[in-house]
């Protein structure tokens, strides 16, 4: 086949990117004023913890019958499934502006939850389908550049849009404004989604893809890929040692307000921007990432050091939490940050790499799952810690596991079929 770029791949890619923004921001946009909402609503901080963590569990069950559902049905369809749930989530929330509504903001927040399992396992399939090999990785750092923006605006904006006031009447417009300004960019994104978001482009931009349009329906089998894809144990070494990562990095986000507030009182505001800097260091380091690996194809030896680094700006920003100087936790968490949100991008490449011609869609999924899975129990974990030992054992269990992370990312090795792949067809 004819192998040429389109110049719409840049409008999906964005588009993607931003719709996956607004689903990110309704994350972690009541977990970055925990406190206020344990006020309105009268409800526990771990209730309140919930409310991301059903965003992990969620995503456990329906991870595979939506992976099949990409791959029998193709991009758009789940691109419009994703987009319109996280638009009816944010609307639903709209209903919950009275202290005895908790159960309506639930429900809100588990419809957006199940946006999300439309939304995470993309990148890489978008990356695959509309881009060429020296652009591939820069265009998948690019799809989660803008899931982890979403989270950077979600510690930023509701400390801002949200602020600690007594008088109930005040503190319910406050969430108004809030929950009203989503819900109108969440039904805005889906609509250009319906108008700009195409299936694929008229041709394929690389060999690899190529071979994978060329290949008859029939000869796929979901079952026998994730079948494969369980007994290949460079993969099986990856999902383990992303789901460890990116479990940490979920609870980390889901308790920051906890742990700087208890630190640092009265300084919500600034716990916001805290996260806000963890964030948009990762996105710089997502960025890089990519770029880098379209430059140098350097899979295993970028994971490895890339997890190192995590270890090391955890184990530093725990000892440097509780020292009193806020600028100084700004910087640890920011260098912490930079390592830990710029792994993401690492983790869905590599496994596209080891598990070449497999589906992105199933292989990006199933680290998802590991990182829901792990996110969870890091989270009531590091919650129930904090709670009975302090902030520094809560992190200290978190270091553990990354450097267990380390030692087995060790051990993966650089089996890049993809690239062999697209290497072989150029000299043919």
């Amino acid at each position: 086949a004819e192998v040429r770029l389109s110049r719409r791949r840049w409008a999906v890619v964005l588009l993607f990117s931003s719709y996956s923004l607004c689903n990110a921001f309704q994350w972690i946009q009541y977990g970055s004023v925990n406190n206020v909402f344990v006020r309105f609503y009268g409800v526990s901080t771990l209730a309140i913890d919930w409310l991301s963590m059903c965003y992990m569990l969620t995503y456990i069950p329906l991870l595979f019958p939506v992976a099949w559902l990409l791959d029998k049905r193709g991009l758009r369809p789940i691109a419009l499934a994703g987009s319109a749930l996280n638009g009816l989530g944010a609307w639903v929330k709209l209903g919950s502006l009275r202290p005895h509504l908790f159960a309506v903001t639930v429900l809100g927040q588990v419809v957006c939850s199940v946006a999300q399992v439309f939304i995470l396992g993309m990148p890489s399939r978008i990356a695959s389908v509309w881009f060429g090999p020296r652009e591939v990785s820069t265009a998948c750092a690019l799809a989660v550049f803008g899931n982890q923006l979403g989270i950077a605006l979600g510690f930023l904006v509701p400390p801002v849009l949200v602020p600690n006031v007594e008088d109930e009447e005040k503190l319910a417009y406050h969430i108004s404004i809030m929950f009203f300004m989503i819900a109108g960019v969440a039904t805005a994104l889906f609509i250009l989604v319906i108008i700009v978001f195409k299936e694929k482009p008229p041709h394929p931009p690389s060999q690899a893809q190529a071979l994978i349009q060329s290949r008859p329906p029939e000869e796929y089998s979901y079952v026998q890929s994730i079948l494969r894809l369980l007994r290949n144990t460079n993969f099986m070494l990856l999902m383990v040692t992303y789901g460890l990562n990116t479990g940490c990095f979920y609870s980390l986000s889901t308790l920051l307000n906890r742990m700087v507030i208890q630190h640092y009182p009265g300084e919500e505001v600034n716990a916001g921007r805290i996260g806000l800097t963890i964030v948009l260091s990762g996105m710089a380091g997502a960025l890089i990432s990519g770029i880098w690996l379209d430059r140098t194809k350097t899979y295993k030896q970028t994971t490895v050091v890339v997890y190192i680094m995590s270890l090391v700006g955890m184990v530093v920003y725990t000892f440097t939490l509780s020292l009193g100087s806020l600028w100084v936790v700004f910087v640890t968490a920011g260098a912490l940050g930079f390592f830990m949100t710029g792994y993401l991008p690492l983790g869905f490449e590599f496994a596209a790499e080891l598990t070449y011609p497999e589906s992105e869609g199933t292989s990006s999924g199933l680290l998802n799952v590991s990182a829901q899975i792990f996110g969870i129990a890091f989270t009531i974990s590091q919650g129930q810690i904090m709670d009975h030992f302090g902030t520094k054992a809560g992190n200290l269990f978190l270091c553990s596991f990354l450097f267990l992370g380390t030692i087995m990312t060790a051990f993966i090795k650089a089996d890049l079929r993809r690239q062999q792949a697209n290497w072989e067809n150029e000299q043919t």
